[in-house]
């Protein structure tokens, strides 16, 4: 892990810059419905925000496990990191600009770090949990800081799917560590595939649905959706211990 992190920090730094594409912020759904400029692609962050306050109040409730204490730290922060891409990502969206962008952007940054985190922790160790997510946390704004002064978006790019391509490292290692949170990992990659697609063809989406929603509208939904593993975890962890005092009390 630590080699291939090495690997996309050198292809962050040496690699050959790469300009925003010049319709970034020219998305497909241009309607304004009930006073509100680009309504539903500003409307659709509603999930990210419902999903980070109940994976808040799910991990509040869920029982604690000895020598686990980073992991929990890292899903706490993936879920405020949602909360924050609400924020974000709906203030970018009334009024699509570069420094709208860079917010969004930075507010990803912190899902990505608690995220990653969360599965360093639980397929490495503790400590790898703890210091991914502290490196992204510096990383990601740094990337972003990058691309507004010079222009140059190859560093969150490494940032964004170099993230994955260590996700998928990790879960290549084997199984997680004994008492870890048992995320469905190939359900929260499925979510952000999905998310891309439909990012990827966000005018094309739009036709095909008779100009109802467009490509990136439910992009945010299907993204919102990589939450819903980490919070069925949480909600069987609960569910166990709850298990297991009813059998102590009835033994």
């Amino acid at each position: 892990m630590l080699a291939a992190g090495g690997a996309l920090g050198a292809l962050a730094v040496f690699g050959p810059a790469i300009a925003q594409a010049p319709q970034a912020h020219a998305f497909a759904d241009q309607r304004l419905l009930w006073g509100i400029p680009h309504a539903l692609d500003v409307l659709s962050n509603l999930p990210f925000a419902l999903a980070g306050g109940w994976g808040l109040a799910a991990l509040q409730r869920a029982p604690g496990t000895p020598g686990l204490r980073w992991q929990r730290a890292c899903v706490q922060l993936f879920f405020i990191g949602l909360l924050l891409t609400a924020v974000g990502s709906s203030l970018y969206h009334l009024a699509p600009n570069d420094l709208g962008l860079a917010f969004d952007r930075g507010a990803m940054g912190v899902a990505f770090a608690g995220l990653l985190g969360m599965l360093a922790a639980a397929r490495v160790s503790e400590r790898a949990g703890a210091c991914l997510a502290a490196a992204l946390l510096a990383l990601a704004p740094a990337s972003v800081a990058v691309w507004l002064a010079s222009g140059n978006v190859l560093p969150w790019a490494v940032v964004q799917f170099g993230g994955i391509a260590l996700l998928l490292l990790m879960l290549a290692l084997g199984p997680g560590r004994s008492g870890s949170l048992p995320v469905r990992w190939s359900l929260v990659l499925l979510a952000y595939a999905v998310a891309k697609l439909l990012e990827a063809n966000d005018h094309a989406v739009l036709e095909v649905t008779g100009q109802l929603l467009s490509g990136h509208t439910l992009k945010h939904l299907a993204a919102s959706c990589a939450a819903w593993p980490v919070i069925a975890a949480l909600a069987s962890l609960r569910q166990r211990q709850n298990a297991r005092d009813t059998a102590a009390l009835t033994a």
